[in-house]
């Protein structure tokens, strides 16, 4: 009863959705064989209708036209019959856990890139180049127009044919349709511009032929955008002034809204709000589109709590909440909500990892969920008790992979004992919740303490166990997942030492972890541009320094996603941390009561100094890999890991062996550097067969 509005039914059009969570449409990047949803796509989304969700609106840009490039994200290709019999795989299996699938449906416009595939010529209303991906584009033609608009609506039959149960034209994110809408990206001075109606005139004409082929019995709804947030571009009011433009035509069975354009780098960052943002900032935009209109109004943006979903529809702020990352996280919340297993919810930490793999053109996992993305691999959300032998399970590590660890083998039944050197669980990721901007990632550790509590794990932490240690627990199976140490000795130049008294350079988790006081004037120096500089760099500027973050990259924070680095732009502007590109450091020496660090240009190799009272280095982490190395002659399986079987999903052959001793596994950081993802699905495709 505590979220009875979240179990409300609802119409929409002609059908009935069973409750007000919506996974709504993203690009999964799971489309194969020319964009067709294959067994991968159907179990993604079956997953979650097995989950409880009551709509997945799948497939974000899938394209109707063969001039809209699909293949950069491996979208769904609805400009083709061939589509249907995948489409009828799909509604089958949502369908026959009680959900409803429907499909966004747009022509990017110029919202592409042309060099590849089929390179094909991009179009937009005026010829205008869109910032983000730097394409250009022709000025659209009265004929393509007209031939695009057939599109749609041949798309929109595809879909009814194929068993869905409707189509969402996109219209948000400077698509097409909005790209007509926009005074920023349309300046025509015919009947498809200039005035409100005539830049109203291709949507409407796509909505018009939509419902002329699909008729009123098939759901047709409109994802929009409530605010552009470009001084030239759409308004609030102007949103709310097409929409109920839209609205009046009687055509539109649902309103999807969202906050923020996303045609520069600044707005992307808005449209999928990562940890930084508050809860829902932009649920305001959505109801004033309520407000506005007859049907009802979805919206998703940084809804990741029952709670807030609940209060939201409390206050009839929308009809329905997007719970997308949220999905990806834990596809079966809503099954853990009715259940009464609320604390069992793994809750979406806001990493975006999942979007940013997108935009890189990955595809769409999680974080913390290896299994998600993975169900058509056997990769399990549920672990079932092993039928076998009951076995004595010993992990070394707390951090993201030993936890799973510990869990997956407590969940299969084995008794389960976990060593943590540290006071608390957490390893990197507790560092990593020191920055300003990355707090929420502590949510992954505050997940596994509930669940490691509730399976009864032995935690022995503020223990740093030892090969005699291990032995005296004559364990079955050691896991090692002991991470690693950050590599500071790589160039003896930098000067590091064991002794923090004489290093003269110390690593960004000294900075984040509190080991180490921050300094008044920093460089920093970032051979990975991953979250680790640029964290430290805004660590340390919120605690007054003086910060130079030097890389020898493109720009500092390179390999952070594209929903992420902006967020990190704006603080470091604002705290007004130098950023600098193409330099390396060469050497680090002392002089009088100052650090001078020595750079070298990456392409002139011409050295230039930098005098600090502090020298931060982020170079990745070595493997701590000495317990290893000191139990693996006695382990049975020698250490070895049958690569095969892992990367098929099957269990290790060594499992099903007979012989004196225990197994020894490592994985994570330990194994090799990589990060938090790599840890746990490396815990999950070994562990789960325990």
């Amino acid at each position: 009863m505590a979220f009875d509005a979240i179990f409300q039914p609802i119409e929409i059009g002609k059908l009935t959705i069973r409750n007000r969570v919506v996974s709504t449409a993203h690009a999964e990047v799971h489309a194969t064989d020319g964009g067709m949803t294959t067994e991968r796509y159907v179990r993604y989304y079956e997953e979650k209708a097995k989950g409880g969700c009551g709509l997945c609106i799948c497939g974000g840009s899938s394209v109707v036209s063969i001039d809209s490039p699909q293949g950069w994200w491996s979208s769904v290709n609805l400009a083709t019959d061939r589509i249907i019999p995948h489409f009828q795989n799909l509604a089958d299996a949502v369908h026959k856990h009680g959900g409803k699938i429907m499909i966004q449906i747009t022509h990017m416009g110029r919202r592409s890139r042309w060099d590849g595939f089929d390179w094909t010529t991009l179009l937009s209303p005026s010829g205008i180049r869109e910032p983000v991906h730097r394409s250009t584009c022709k000025t659209i033609e009265e004929e393509e127009i007209w031939r695009i608009i057939g599109d749609f609506a041949q798309a929109a039959r595809r879909a009814k044919e194929g068993g869905l149960d409707g189509v969402e034209l996109s219209a948000v994110h400077q698509h097409l349709i909005d790209q007509f809408w926009s005074p920023r990206v349309n300046k025509r001075e015919d009947q498809w511009g200039g005035s409100f109606e005539n830049r109203m005139r291709f949507g409407m004409e796509v909505l018009k032929a939509v419902r002329a082929e699909v008729g009123d019995d098939f759901a047709v709804g409109m994802r929009i955008c409530g605010d552009e947030f470009h001084p030239d571009g759409l308004s609030h009011d102007d949103m709310k002034q097409i929409a109920a433009y839209y609205d009046a035509t009687g055509q539109v069975d649902f309103f999807g809204v969202v906050g923020s354009g996303c045609d520069t780098h600044n707005t992307l960052a808005n449209v999928i709000p990562n940890m930084s943002y508050p809860p829902e900032p932009f649920l305001h935009l959505a109801a004033g589109i309520k407000e506005m209109v007859s049907v009802p109004v979805i919206h998703a943006q940084n809804i990741k709590d029952p709670n807030q979903a609940q209060r939201i529809l409390e206050g009839g702020y929308v009809d329905l909440v997007g719970m997308t990352r949220a999905q990806i996280a834990d596809p079966h919340l809503i099954a853990k909500i009715k259940m009464g297993q609320v604390d069992q919810i793994k809750q979406c930490v806001g990493a975006n990892y999942c979007i940013d793999r997108q935009y890189q053109g990955l595809d769409v996992l999680c974080i913390q969920n290896a299994a998600t993305s993975r169900e058509y691999m056997g990769l399990p959300h549920i672990i079932e008790k092993s039928e076998g032998l009951k076995r004595k399970v010993v992990v070394v590590g707390g951090g993201p992979g030993g936890m799973e660890a510990a869990r997956v083998a407590a969940e299969r039944g084995h008794d389960v004992t976990l060593f943590e050197a540290a006071e608390a669980l957490g390893g990197q990721i507790t560092i990593a919740a020191q920055a300003p901007q990355r707090d929420q990632i502590a949510g992954i550790t505050r997940w596994y303490q509930l669940e490691l509590a509730r399976l009864n794990v032995d935690l022995r932490l503020g223990t740093r166990a030892d090969e005699a240690t291990l032995l005296d627990l004559r364990p079955d199976i050691v896991v090692l997942a002991t991470g690693g140490q950050p590599f500071l000795s790589q160039v003896p130049a930098w000067g590091y030492s064991d002794d923090a008294a004489e290093s003269l350079v110390v690593s960004t988790w000294d900075v984040l972890s509190g080991r180490v006081a921050p300094g008044k004037n920093v460089l920093i120096f970032d051979a990975i541009c991953e979250f680790s500089g640029v964290s430290a760099a805004d660590y340390l500027a919120d605690k007054g320094a003086k910060v130079e973050i030097v890389t020898d990259d493109i720009k500092p924070g390179a390999a952070v996603g594209g929903t992420t680095f902006p967020t990190y732009y704006r603080s470091l502007y604002e705290k007004e941390v130098i950023m600098t590109s193409d330099l390396a450091l060469h050497k680090v020496y002392r002089e009088g009561g100052s650090l001078v660090a020595v750079l070298e240009n990456e392409y002139t190799g011409a050295l230039e100094e930098r005098v600090v009272d502090q020298v931060v280095v982020e170079n990745g982490v070595r493997p701590d890999e000495a317990l290893y190395y000191a139990l693996k002659s006695q382990s049975r399986n020698r250490g070895q890991v049958d690569l095969e079987a892992l990367y098929a999903i099957q269990p290790q052959p060594c499992l099903s062996e007979e012989g004196d001793g225990f197994l020894l596994f490592r994985l994570g950081d330990c194994t090799a550097p990589r990060n938090t993802h790599a840890a746990i699905y490396d815990a999950l495709r070994i562990c789960k067969d325990f």
